[in-house]
């Protein structure tokens, strides 16, 4: 590689976070050394028995590699933004970074091509993908994408081939905000997906994937606490969508029974009067909160205004059809039940349309490379 080239690539250092390395960790770096990377190593905590990779990892990369320490272990997401601090801090015209684990699964040709696509689109989150259908695959791996690729779809809208990658290209810009992000381990990861839609686009690059066997793969990963925090954070907007739609629901019913209240006496239709006013102003408040809190739009407020008036008065139709036709199926089962029934599968699928129609973002957000 010509100097010209390898400051080109210095634009773009390689971050990798890592705790209680092994041997694959020092081979990744001499690949890496021997293509002249600039590589921010970080060590989240291992401890004096490894100390002996670093060290070893720091003599390889010579001036060219940089070993941040964390006292003890903090989780992959709080060594990760330990390295995008430093780089904001020391490394002007940086024009952004890649991220690659420290357990041998990145060639350094698939860490090479994220780079090459961050060069060309610097305001883009590149995901380098692994196919994940191979028989060399170990079926944890398999399964958890699979899984949390659906959940990641439906919660999200986003469509994303391998939602768990640990080889990403990140702009500059999105690493500052980053930093302000909640999460320190392995769920900080998806919140980087879930912040960077309607923002910046995501290109996916295919990539492929070392596993020492399928069933031996050694991983710091653990399949339930850090589940757990991943899937309570593709949970948050969902959570968020039932207390907007509670809220608004016990609005509507405490400013009818308040309006009725006033109006009672007054007014020959005071029951209808109070029925659209309360309705028009929970609706109101129903619509800012998913505007702001749990689509977080930027579409036009005007446009997904009338895009929303337009699903609630179908959704009202609806409702009211299928549980007139519910009723004449069902003779013995009661009414209420019906429209219990009818109105939760309404929510869940109202939650989809909202998603993707209603407060769809005007950026795209999605994009596969062919490289």
């Amino acid at each position: 590689m010509n100097k010209s080239n390898a400051l080109k690539d210095n634009l773009i250092p390689v971050i990798i976070p890592s705790y209680e390395p092994d041997a694959r960790m020092t081979t990744l770096v001499k690949e890496l050394a021997a293509e002249e990377k600039l590589v921010i190593i970080v060590d989240d905590g291992s401890g004096e028995a490894y100390e002996s990779f670093f060290d070893e990892s720091k003599e390889i990369l010579g001036d060219n590699g940089i070993i941040l320490r964390h006292d003890v272990n903090r989780g992959k997401g709080a060594a990760l933004k330990t390295a995008f601090k430093y780089v904001l801090d020391h490394m002007e015209g940086t024009v952004g970074v890649v991220t690659a684990d420290s357990d041998g699964q990145h060639a350094v040709s698939s860490i090479n091509d994220v780079s090459k696509e961050l060069l060309s689109n610097p305001n883009a989150l590149i995901l380098g993908v692994r196919c994940l259908d191979g028989d060399d695959i170990p079926w944890k791996s398999k399964m958890g994408n699979r899984i949390t690729k659906k959940v990641t779809e439906y919660v999200s809208g986003l469509n994303i081939s391998d939602t768990q990658t640990g080889l990403r290209g990140i702009p500059l810009d999105f690493m500052r905000e980053l930093l302000e992000v909640k999460g320190d381990r392995f769920e900080f990861e998806m919140r980087m997906l879930l912040e960077a839609k309607g923002k910046y686009p995501i290109i996916e690059v295919p990539i492929s994937t070392i596993y020492e066997s399928k069933d031996h793969h050694s991983t710091h990963f653990n399949p339930l606490a850090d589940s757990i925090r991943i899937y309570r954070v593709l949970g948050e907007s969902f959570i968020r969508y039932i207390f907007s739609s509670l809220s608004s629901c016990v609005l509507d019913i405490a400013l009818f029974s308040f309006l009725c209240f006033l109006f009672k006496g007054k007014y020959v239709g005071y029951i209808a009067i109070s029925t659209v006013i309360a309705r028009v102003i929970s609706a109101t408040y129903n619509f800012a909160l998913n505007y702001k809190m749990v689509f977080k739009s930027n579409e036009k407020i005007e446009k997904a205004a009338i895009k929303y008036v337009v699903l609630a008065v179908i959704q009202m139709a609806l409702s009211a059809l299928l549980v007139t036709l519910g009723v004449r199926w069902l003779v013995i089962v009661p009414e209420t039940v019906v429209k219990i029934v009818v109105d939760t599968c309404l929510f869940f699928i109202s939650y989809k349309i909202q998603q993707k129609f209603v407060y769809i973002s005007r950026k795209p957000f999605m994009m596969r490379s062919g490289s």
